[in-house]
């Protein structure tokens, strides 16, 4: 469903703003593998894990099934940004939690190898291809059932429309329109509950355009396909300020939620190793230094929880 009557880009606009989308944020790319989501503006530096020192006594903690080969696989939606996105180069992953995790392993005395992978494909795939998950994963009762989760952040939800809100959209009533989301996130799940509202009240259901890629959930708005979209907070603003002057947040930020590190459910002993490392980049500095760096210091927490009492 578009809203074609009340677009305020014309068609030479679209076209510039794709072809800026596809440059800047991968919008473009139809293939499995995610592709570059940055631009000249973008912080794209890798956090220098070197600097990091192995604490031997959390590296004690580590299983040998993780430790035995000097690496912890990291399984990672690269469309995330600011969280976790490619550099311009297409295949290197950046991104807060990429620092983190880099650090993270650091301390475990282990080697990051953060892999780009589908987000609704991580959970099912830790403890097999992947080590731990880490990609903004909000803590949920039902995602701690199939894993655990080691927290190290928050973020609320923020619904982002076009420069100016020229649908008039108006987030109370979305019944009718057409939204994006991100397939399998806690957005989508939100969206759709919020879809059986409309049908329970006699009204028109809304059209919810899912996307594997969250740039793809942007292009959706941005180039009128979609009214708004619903993502976690600090991937809504860097949206918004990567497409310049085209997308503004609806509302204010929603439902602030703790997020955590993916690990095979049971695994109490890399549960803990995990939380110990996170811990110890919280007390020494590190953890703000990396999130003051990608302009994310808001969503900071003090402590770092196994499984923590959720909602």
């Amino acid at each position: 469903m578009k809203h074609s009557d009340t677009r305020s880009l014309t068609t030479c606009a679209a076209a510039v703003l794709a072809a800026f989308l596809c440059v800047t944020s991968a919008a473009c790319g139809t293939s499995d593998e995610a592709k570059s989501e940055s631009s000249s503006s973008a912080s794209t530096s890798s956090f220098d894990a070197s600097k990091i020192a192995k604490d031997d006594e959390i590296a004690a903690m580590v299983p040998e099934a993780y430790a035995k080969d000097g690496k912890l696989i990291v399984g990672m939606d690269t469309t995330y940004a600011p969280a976790e996105f490619l550099n311009e180069d297409g295949k290197t992953p950046v991104g807060y939690d990429v620092d983190l995790v880099k650090a993270m392993a650091a301390v475990m005395g282990l080697e990051a190898e953060p892999t780009t992978s589908k987000f609704d494909l991580i959970i099912p795939s830790v403890g097999d291809k992947y080590d731990i998950g880490v990609s903004s994963f909000t803590v949920s009762p039902e995602r701690m059932e199939a894993v655990d989760f080691v927290t190290y952040y928050k973020a609320g939800s923020l619904w982002v429309t076009r420069k100016g809100n020229p649908d008039k959209v108006d987030t109370a009533d979305l019944c009718g329109l057409t939204v994006a989301v991100q397939t399998g996130t806690t957005q989508e799940e939100e969206v759709t509950e919020m879809n059986k509202q409309c049908v329970a009240d006699g009204k028109k259901e809304m059209e919810v355009l899912s996307s594997a890629q969250q740039t793809d959930v942007t292009t959706n708005v941005a180039t009128g396909k979609a009214v708004a979209f619903f993502a976690d907070s600090p991937v809504g603003e860097y949206a918004i300020a990567q497409t310049g002057d085209v997308l503004e947040p609806l509302g204010e930020n929603e439902g602030v939620a703790v997020q955590g590190v993916v690990v095979k459910k049971g695994d109490e002993a890399m549960d803990k190793a995990v939380q110990a490392a996170i811990q110890k980049l919280m007390d020494d500095g590190t953890y703000e230094e990396i999130l003051t760096t990608w302009g994310v210091k808001s969503g900071a927490i003090d402590k770092s929880e196994i499984n923590p009492k959720t909602n």
